[in-house]
C-alpha cells in the first residue's frame, strides 16, 4: 500500500479501540507528535545517549530523567514476525489473519518496534527483510506507525 493509500483505506476497522494520544503518558507524546508529522522517533537519553523504545520516564542504562526524541530513518529490518489467526478484538475477525513484525532499527542502537505488516497476509516475510514506516493518519486526529516491506 502507498503512503498516501494509508489515508483512504485504514488497515484497523471500524469499532477498534483506537489509540488516545491525549490521554497517554506524558512521556508518549513526542511519539504521537512525530508520527503526526509522519516522522519517525525513538527516545534517547541526553546524558549517555542510549536509545530506548517503549518510552519511558527514566533511562534504562544511566537512570536519568534527562530523555528526549531523535528523529530516525523510517526503515528497519525484520527481527521477527508473527501470523495472528485469533484476533484480540472481536471487531477484527474479518481482518484475520494479519502480520505483526518485530522491526530493528539499526540508526537507532538496534531498538525493536512492533506493528503491522501491510500486505499478503499469507506470505512469509523473510527475517532479516528491510520495511519502511507507512504512517496512517486517522480523523480522530492521529497517526498510526505501520511496516510494509521496502521495494
Amino acid at each position: 500500500m502507498a503512503p498516501d493509500a494509508a489515508k483512504s483505506r485504514y488497515v484497523l476497522p471500524a469499532g477498534m479501540p483506537m489509540p488516545d494520544p491525549a490521554r497517554s503518558a506524558p512521556f508518549h507524546h513526542g511519539f504521537w507528535e512525530a508520527a503526526r508529522r509522519h516522522e519517525l522517533v525513538v527516545q534517547r537519553c541526553r546524558s549517555c545517549a542510549t536509545f530506548q523504545f517503549g518510552p519511558e520516564e527514566i533511562c534504562h542504562r544511566c537512570h536519568s530523567f534527562d530523555l528526549g526524541w531523535e528523529s530516525v530513518e523510517a526503515v528497519g529490518k525484520i527481527y521477527t514476525w508473527e501470523r495472528i489467526w485469533h484476533p484480540s478484538f472481536p471487531v477484527l475477525k474479518e481482518a484475520c489473519p494479519y502480520l505483526v513484525v518485530l522491526v530493528e532499527l539499526p540508526q537507532a542502537g538496534g531498538v525493536r518496534m512492533m506493528g503491522n505488516l501491510l500486505g499478503d497476509p499469507r506470505r512469509d516475510p523473510p527475517i532479516g527483510a528491510k520495511v519502511e514506516a507507512v504512517f496512517e493518519d486517522h480523523d480522530e486526529g492521529f497517526t498510526l506507525v505501520q511496516w510494509r516491506l521496502a521495494e
